[in-house]
């Protein structure tokens, strides 16, 4: 009987492959990360039956759910789910709710999400109510590929019934609202050549919307930032410093201010290096007094399966101690032992 129930999971591995060729994993990141969660004998229903019963009677077992959990894939939790609302006529994420709080409530919710959906819903809250958290819009929307832009669109469309450009179109102006709908239209150039030509005239044209002379404009800039590949960016940067003499993150921050210089100097790092922006940012969200929950939940469960062991690697880099270090000195309980076997 064991066979058949790991097909179940089996099924969902092969369904996910085509993705791994996406964007935003760099050539020399093998998948074999993807599947370092794929626990052969395991099955959604086993699992479904563990997470009940960590929930059922007195006391909540933290440490099972955390085991669960932590070990699949987003896609094995997506069947979790399924089995859990076929067995008990319930949904499990209600189950969960009632029974866990803060910021271990939080970090499990994310990951009942398909990392797509979860985005569409971190866009939602930056963008419900008064006010706009427009750091959370542009660290989402400028680090996406093509191909994570369309998904996330979708989800924001299944889960809230809306559009996703317009929302963002009716909450923001001007000069960043210009350069989010470009990078939501998700027609980034994703091969590998490099047009040494382009790059060229490229690093010409910012030099004339720019630096060139006062007053910055801004097109020249978003179509190169949000549509040109990676690969073309970073050869651009080069020829851009050898006609200006200093890097275009100077030049950005000399000529722009505010939310546009944010969304420029992001999509800029991300062309560089993702998982480096990815590893600075964490790096903040847990310097000096008091911690960025949220921001740790968000990188950790979104990147979990696409460029986490990259993101590693650079903080190691960057700050000299292993991210498991920072996480574990920064955090406490459930929470901290959840976010630790993610990492593992």
């Amino acid at each position: 009987m064991g066979s058949s129930h790991s097909q179940t999971y089996k099924l969902a591995e092969d369904i996910r492959k085509p993705a791994i060729g996406a964007a935003s994993l760099s050539a020399d990141e093998p998948s074999a990360h993807k599947r370092r969660h794929h626990h052969h004998g395991s099955d959604a229903e086993q699992d479904a039956k563990k997470i009940h019963s960590a929930c059922k009677g007195a006391g909540t077992n933290e440490k099972k759910i955390i085991e669960v959990l932590s070990s699949r894939t987003s896609e094995q939790r997506q069947q979790i789910k399924q089995k859990y609302k076929e067995l008990y006529s319930k949904e499990m994420e209600e189950d969960l709710k009632g029974d866990l709080s803060g910021n271990f409530e939080k970090a499990v919710l994310a990951l009942l999400d398909l990392p797509c959906e979860f985005e569409a819903r971190e866009l939602r809250r930056a963008m419900k109510g008064a006010g706009t958290d427009e750091s959370l819009l542009i660290e989402i929307l400028c680090t996406r590929s093509n191909k994570e832009i369309v998904n996330i669109k979708e989800a924001y469309k299944r889960l809230f019934d809306r559009d996703l450009e317009s929302d963002v179109k009716s909450d923001t102006s001007g000069s960043l609202q210009k350069i989010l709908v470009m990078v939501l239209e998700a027609t980034r150039d994703e091969t590998q050549q490099v047009n040494a030509e382009l790059a060229e005239q490229d690093a010409s044209d910012l030099y004339k919307a720019g630096e060139g002379r006062w007053g910055t404009e801004e097109l020249a800039f978003n179509v190169v930032l949000a549509k040109r590949s990676y690969s073309q960016l970073r050869a651009t940067f080069q020829a851009y410093e050898k006609v200006c003499g200093k890097d275009i993150e100077e030049s950005i921050k000399s000529e722009t201010s505010g939310d546009l210089e944010k969304a420029y100097l992001t999509l800029v790092s991300c062309a560089k290096d993702c998982p480096g922006y990815f590893a600075t940012l964490l790096h903040k969200s847990m310097k000096g007094a008091g911690t960025d929950e949220e921001t740790l939940i968000r990188i950790l469960v979104t990147r979990a399966e696409s460029d986490l062991p990259a993101i590693k690697e650079k903080f190691q880099q960057k700050y000299k101690k292993p991210l498991a270090e920072a996480v574990r000195s920064d955090t406490s309980g459930d929470f901290r032992k959840l976010l630790l076997a993610i990492l593992h």
